[in-house]
């Protein structure tokens, strides 16, 4: 793999999308469950409105920086890191030192399965960090890529 910056599967947008309204669901069932608290107990009114509220703003919000969670999302393997760059207003860089990657492994839940997709985690001694929704293909390529890497630093 070369050293330029790639990005993300466009599918990733839906999966985001659907976690998204996975959110509004769960805020509907919480919202539900303080209106019977509130009848039933006599709770405090106010927590059914700011439970309202947050149900509807948050999905709304979240829906809307889909595109920009997609555009500023990219990773890049070099032969001395592995760098997840993310965020808009703030952005965050990450360079995972290939001397240090012990592990990279390959997951998928229902929804990235469905999409032909899956999570490539890259584990150091410290902490492991995750590119999210790479082709199957692709994420294979990146794991062998990575791994030889790796074993390339650590014989060096």
């Amino acid at each position: 793999m070369s050293p330029t910056s790639h990005q993300l599967p466009p599918r990733i947008k839906r999966i985001w999308g659907y976690s998204t309204l996975g959110s509004f669901l769960f805020g509907l069932v919480a919202t539900g469950l303080l209106y019977w608290a509130q009848i039933g107990w006599h709770w405090p009114g106010w927590l059914v409105v700011v439970s309202a509220v947050i149900t509807l703003v948050e999905p709304i919000v979240e829906a809307g920086l889909i595109p920009y969670r997609y555009r500023f999302t990219h990773y890049q393997i070099t032969p001395v890191a592995v760098e997840i760059q993310s965020g808009m207003v703030f952005k965050k860089r990450l360079a995972i030192p290939i001397a240090r990657v012990q592990d990279v492994t390959l997951k998928a839940g229902p929804l990235l399965q469905w999409q032909k997709l899956t999570q490539v985690t890259v584990a150091t001694a410290a902490t492991s960090h995750t590119i999210e929704g790479l082709e199957l293909a692709t994420a294979e390529q990146l794991r062998e890529h990575i791994m030889q890497l790796a074993q390339e630093a650590r014989h060096d």
